[in-house]
């Protein structure tokens, strides 16, 4: 930030006349080759553009401005775990200052693999302590720190509050994406929560939106709510879910609160756009020279 100062009070002072404009050229021109700092960006799957402008905010509100004094350089899977190494590597390969991943614990544990040095800052939806992505909460160690996004426990609240919404409700129907490393974690919650509350549970796991569309079909004739999982996928798919819960007639309740601004009847979780912006806060103090294991 002291740096960008000094730039623009040298350009002014070039500006008062020539002799000063030829004495200070050397200086503008160098300063303009460095290099930007870097700041990595890998996601899961594409997020919308509403979530990326979230990040760019949180960063933007601590003086740090893309393509100003920093250079974002995204990489995204397109809901492909499998190729979250390579573009790890690729990240890494640009010496960036900072690697952010969002979209969950796979990415970020593919950028822990390709770099012991370079600060990451994640944001995941399970207890990263638990998942090995740092040491503890409290003092993360390592080159990790991030935004740890309490929404993967919460699928057996979110079937209680469901119930609630709709106490005629006999079968509660899960989606799941079948990509999800995690998908058996989260039908097992599910399964235990609905037989705790005396509830049947259909599961139906789905990774296209023809694939979406065929599992509401059968959620129509065989359940009389349904809990949408928490999932990266799922979040860019939010108007063709709740399009069809309303073509199905079926109650649902989501993740994010950014699926009911969009029609959902109810979602229990945080916001997802705050969480984006704590990222960019969190990022920007890496670039200012703060250590991730420092970072609670």
């Amino acid at each position: 930030m002291n740096r960008r100062r000094r730039l623009v009070l040298a350009q002014g002072v070039c500006l008062t006349g020539n002799a000063a404009t030829l004495a200070c050229l050397p200086a503008i021109a160098a300063a303009q080759s460095r290099t930007l700092p870097v700041i990595g960006f890998l996601g899961t799957t594409a997020q919308t553009p509403q979530l990326v402008a979230s990040f760019v905010q949180g960063l933007a509100a601590a003086g740090f401005i893309d393509g100003h004094n920093v250079a974002i350089q995204y990489r995204w899977a397109d809901s492909q775990p499998e190729r979250l190494a390579a573009l790890a590597a690729e990240l890494v390969r640009a010496k960036p200052t900072v690697i952010v991943t969002i979209g969950g614990t796979p990415a970020a544990h593919a950028v822990k693999r390709a770099t012991s040095t370079v600060p990451i800052v994640f944001e995941v939806g399970r207890d990263p302590v638990e998942t090995g992505v740092v040491a503890s909460l409290g003092h993360p160690g390592g080159n990790a720190t991030g935004v740890y996004i309490v929404t993967g426990e919460l699928n057996a609240k979110r079937l209680e509050l469901l119930h609630e919404m709709v106490p005629r409700a006999v079968t509660i129907a899960t989606l799941i994406n079948s990509a999800n490393p995690i998908a058996q974690s989260i039908e097992n919650e599910v399964a235990a929560a609905a037989r705790t509350t005396g509830l049947s549970s259909l599961v139906v796991r789905a990774h296209s939106e023809e694939e979406i569309v065929t599992a509401f079909v059968m959620f129509a004739k065989q359940s009389e709510a349904l809990i949408v999982s928490n999932d990266s996928y799922f979040n860019t798919k939010r108007e063709l879910l709740i399009a069809l819960t309303a073509r199905h007639s079926l109650p649902a309740i989501f993740e994010w609160r950014e699926f009911t601004a969009l029609g959902g009847l109810m979602s229990y979780g945080t916001s997802l756009a705050g969480a984006m912006r704590e990222l960019g806060a969190r990022v920007a103090k890496i670039l200012n020279g703060a250590k991730p294991a420092d970072l609670q």
